[in-house]
């Protein structure tokens, strides 16, 4: 039996993305933003309010980046989440990351997140109940260590971080249970 939880953000796992973008005078800051994901095969929206200051530089900028957060960088990642860069000037730089400007878009890429997809600003959608930012993925990096022997990104070595709104918890994925488009296959034939 179901025990009602009221309204409760029952979405699970939930991505650990970091958004960076550059400020006007090329200060990286960066945003841990669990409320994102690919909304069509080269763009991702992320549902963040207007009021950071990483959605305001990357206004400013038209371009941002997106990095899946790992288990190695747990610390740095939750403080981006927990730091405004609207109080703290220098948040990205208490972390000891580095950052180099992307080479296709003017937005920082964070060398110490694995995967980095680097983004133009493809349109802002409001409306009386939502913000969202969406963005044209120009280009996806990853870590050689991170990839399978066929050439793409393989969920047990990057180890990315999740996010759980019922324990506000992290939790790292990797463990294949099934392959997509196969497990439920025979169901097809009955």
């Amino acid at each position: 039996m179901k025990k009602n939880l009221g309204v409760v953000q029952a979405v699970y796992p939930m991505p650990v993305l970091m958004v960076a973008a550059y400020d006007e005078n090329g200060t990286v800051n960066v945003m841990n933003a669990a409320w994102g994901m690919i909304c069509d095969s080269d763009k991702i929206a992320l549902f963040i309010d207007e009021d950071h200051k990483t959605t305001q530089n990357l206004l400013k900028t038209k371009a941002f980046t997106v990095s899946i957060a790992d288990r190695a960088h747990i610390e740095a990642a939750d403080f981006f989440g927990i730091a405004t860069g609207n109080k703290m000037p220098d948040k990205f730089a208490r972390t000891g990351l580095h950052a180099e400007r992307s080479a296709f878009v003017n937005a920082p890429v964070i060398d110490e997140f694995p995967v980095v997809m680097e983004c133009e600003l493809a349109e802002v959608a409001q409306t009386q109940t939502l913000y969202a930012i969406v963005g044209r993925i120009v280009n996806t990096a990853a870590e050689e260590r991170v990839l399978s022997e066929n050439g793409k990104v393989d969920p047990a070595k990057l180890q990315a971080l999740t996010f759980d709104q019922f324990q506000h918890g992290y939790y790292v994925t990797g463990e294949q249970v099934g392959k997509a488009w196969n497990a439920g296959a025979g169901l097809m034939k009955k």
